[in-house]
């Protein structure tokens, strides 16, 4: 694996994801009470032995940037590296070049000069907003195996999930022949559609499913990817460079059936998080063989008294009183919880600082509840992102006699996808409620 350079894309403005990527670019948002996005792909990566990767960036970095930095080092032996590329303007560049990323493709065009380094022989594009684990050793196994110019990792799917994402049709032999974006018609799927008998013979239950999905990870020969983007002016993988290379390159698809989830809108992340917490999930954080890595941070244990939590994630450094209730819920670092609180089916990240005492005499003096969640607060079915206060007796649901429409609730808080988003930062003053 050592003939293989990873480029990870950091993604575009995530609009999808506010106000959780208002500042942080969508691969730094927190997961799992404990980690970020971005530590699922550079995870795979070193779990296959895959240790020279780039970091592709644009948009509100820099966090993203300071946990690259303080998390993945690597002796003066091993070669290995993750390296940062953010946009960037340079000499060679023509005036009507001098641009931000136009789209995946591009990102990787502006930076091919890294690509070149003698030593690979292959380019793995990952992006870095999905949550899976996978073996890409497996994965450039089957592009040896079949000759291919490229090779694309896919799921099987049902026709009812085919119409978000886009399905590939092969022949006999895997090689990908055919391609539709988030077909809709029957007539569309029925033409993309693969029979269930060749996902059972590559030992994968059909269950149903008889639509291959993309993942949108690529595996190219480097001299194909170099080829492509050096001769086209095509912006994006999915849209571009993908259905043109199955025209005139062998494209063979990689068949992949364990957990995969594209965390693209509030909802996705909400209910990944959420899935994370339940007894057996499907995609299982505790693995002896492929762990998932992340900063190190040195804090205490989590210390609680008279708590009941049931089918939950708390991370380490929290501070929870007595008789707090913690149901189907992701508690994250440094949470400071009062008294009979009680949090269902939410995600709390937690916060970046302890404040020192001075500063939690400052928010006396000034009326504001401290970095924490005060007692008798009721969160439930909520996101309260990073370093928030909530005041005590405090509501924070949007589960009431009137569901609230998705938009703004007062100055800190936004309800999307029927989910009560408390931004980072945000504070709520005692008793409020939606």
């Amino acid at each position: 694996m050592n003939n293989i350079v990873a480029v990870v894309l950091g993604g575009g403005r995530g609009t999808r994801l506010l106000p959780l990527t208002s500042y942080r670019a969508k691969p730094a948002v927190p997961l799992a009470g404990k980690y970020r996005l971005i530590d699922i792909p550079l995870s795979n990566c070193l779990n296959s032995g895959i240790n020279q990767i780039y970091v592709l960036t644009q948009f509100e970095s820099v966090s993203l940037h300071r946990h690259i930095r303080g998390t993945y080092r690597f002796d003066n032996f091993s070669g290995g590296f993750v390296e940062i590329l953010a946009a960037q303007q340079t000499l060679a560049e023509s005036d009507a070049q001098r641009d931000w990323y136009q789209g995946t493709a591009d990102a990787v065009r502006k930076n091919l000069r890294y690509l070149l380094e003698p030593g690979s022989d292959y380019v793995l594009i990952l992006s870095g907003d999905q949550l899976y684990r996978m073996d890409f050793g497996q994965m450039l196994a089957t592009h040896r195996n079949f000759g291919a110019d490229v090779t694309i990792a896919a799921k099987p799917v049902s026709r009812r999930d085919a119409s978000g994402l886009g399905i590939m049709r092969v022949d006999d032999h895997g090689r990908v022949v055919g391609f539709r974006e988030k077909p809709q018609s029957e007539d569309e799927l029925t033409d993309v559609a693969i029979d269930p008998a060749w996902i059972e013979a590559h030992g994968i239950a059909s269950q149903g499913r008889d639509c291959l999905a993309s993942m949108g990870i690529y595996l190219f020969n480097r001299k194909t990817l170099l080829d492509v983007l050096e001769k086209t002016d095509y912006q994006d993988f999915g849209r571009e460079v993908f259905p043109a290379s199955i025209r005139a390159r062998r494209v063979q698809l990689h068949i992949f059936d364990g957990y995969w989830e594209d965390i693209g809108t509030i909802r996705s992340f909400y209910e990944a998080n959420l899935m994370l917490a339940q007894p057996n999930p499907p995609f299982e954080l505790a693995s002896a063989t492929a762990p998932i890595f992340s900063r190190a941070r040195f804090l205490p244990p989590t210390r609680v008294e008279s708590v009941t939590v049931e089918r939950s994630l708390v991370a380490d450094g929290c501070v929870i009183g007595a008789g707090t209730r913690i149901e189907n819920s992701v508690i994250g670092l440094r949470c400071r919880i009062g008294r009979d609180v009680t949090i269902r089916n939410s995600v709390i990240m937690g916060a970046d600082f302890y404040e020192t005492p001075g500063q939690l005499s400052a928010d006396s003096a000034e009326g504001k509840p401290p970095i924490a969640i005060g007692s008798r607060a009721v969160i439930d079915g909520a996101i309260v992102d990073k370093n928030c206060r909530i005041g005590a007796g405090a509501r924070v649901t949007a589960r009431g006699t009137q569901p609230c429409a998705d938009g703004p609730v007062g100055e800190f808080c936004t309800v999307r996808d029927g989910i009560v988003v408390v931004a980072k930062n945000g504070s709520l003053p005692e008793a409020w409620h939606v």
